[in-house]
């Protein structure tokens, strides 16, 4: 990991604010979620990228049981239903 030279302090609900040239680096938009990771002493954040449990296809998602999956899986699951 590299360090980018910018220090954010915790506010009194624990909220830090990514500074606007990382976001706009990592890509991160308004109302993107953010994943939070811990590794040893480490918080590592990662924009949220959801792709579909079976096949990690990125397009055309859905929420399925609490599950993610995409148009096709979905429509293979139903040509599988006996």
């Amino acid at each position: 990991m590299k360090g980018i030279g910018i220090v954010r302090k915790v506010d009194h609900l624990g909220r830090i604010v990514l500074p606007k040239e990382l976001r706009d680096t990592m890509n991160i938009n308004p109302h993107d979620g953010v994943e939070i990771f811990v590794n040893g002493d480490n918080i590592v954040l990662q924009k949220y990228n959801p792709s579909c449990v079976f096949c990690d296809s990125k397009d055309k998602l859905f929420y399925f049981k609490g599950k993610i999956i995409c148009e096709g899986c979905l429509e293979e699951t139903r040509t599988h239903v006996s």
